[in-house]
């Protein structure tokens, strides 16, 4: 079992930034693809970003431009940096690894982000 551990999420207001971290207990380069993903009151989760082994990063629209992807190889760590935050950014913030490419294998606990107007 492999233990993914976000944090970094709080109370922003609209237009700041924040940083997600996400702790990986393994090495980092184990995993096909590391992803962000959010869920906010009433909806569904979606995927935010995601970067795969070979560092190629997606988007999804609302955040292209605002949110940045990134891993540090020597702290075994995923990263979203998030700027311009929204309030409709506001949610519950997951990392997610998959390993093989066929599904998400292991998921975070979840860190809060609420972006205030």
């Amino acid at each position: 079992q492999v233990q993914l551990v976000e944090s970094g999420g709080g109370l922003v207001q609209a237009g700041g930034s924040l940083r997600l971290s996400c702790a990986v207990a393994s090495n980092i380069f184990s995993f096909y693809q590391l992803s962000w993903y959010r869920q906010a009151p009433g909806k569904q989760r979606e995927v935010v970003a995601d970067i795969g082994s070979d560092g190629t990063t997606n988007y999804v629209d609302s955040v292209k431009g605002r949110f940045t992807i990134s891993r540090s190889i020597a702290k075994n760590t995923l990263y979203l940096q998030m700027n311009s935050l929204k309030p409709e950014d506001t949610a519950d913030y997951y990392c997610a690894g998959d390993l093989d490419g066929l599904g998400i294998d292991y998921w975070g606990q979840g860190t809060q982000v609420t972006v205030s107007s």
